[in-house]
């Protein structure tokens, strides 16, 4: 992934995060790409986010949201949508979170905190 895209339209990337400080971080981390980042607060937003945006190209997971957990909304979108890359975010991946977002239908995970070139190395391949 290449920090000169090709096409001046932004991907959409749905960011599932309920605290606004990881999001911001996330937003520093993705500056420079040509994303669009929708921020959403809880599950049942992130569903209806990539409804109205559905031709999002990522979405990044936080397991821990209010209203809905981001493993049951995971779960809801893989029954309209099996293709969209699902990265969570897990500050608890050895207590076996990551697995378990692996069994709901997420593609792959990244551990908080979140380091720049962790999170390239594991949403690039989904980007190509």
């Amino acid at each position: 992934m290449s920090n000169k895209e090709e096409s001046t339209e932004k991907k959409v990337v749905i960011v599932a995060e309920d605290d606004y400080v990881s999001f911001i971080l996330l937003e520093v981390l993705l500056a420079g790409y040509n994303f669009k980042l929708v921020n959403t607060y809880n599950g049942k937003q992130t569903i209806e986010a990539l409804k109205k945006y559905p031709d999002a190209v990522l979405i990044l997971m936080d397991l821990k949201m209010p209203v809905m957990d981001g493993y049951i909304a995971t779960r809801e979108i893989r029954k309209f949508n099996k293709d969209i890359p699902i990265i969570a975010q897990t500050a608890y991946a050895l207590s076996g979170d990551s697995q378990k977002a692996l069994d709901a239908g997420c593609n792959s995970y990244v551990t908080k905190p979140i380091k720049k070139e962790d999170l390239i190395n594991i949403i690039d391949p989904y980007l190509k």
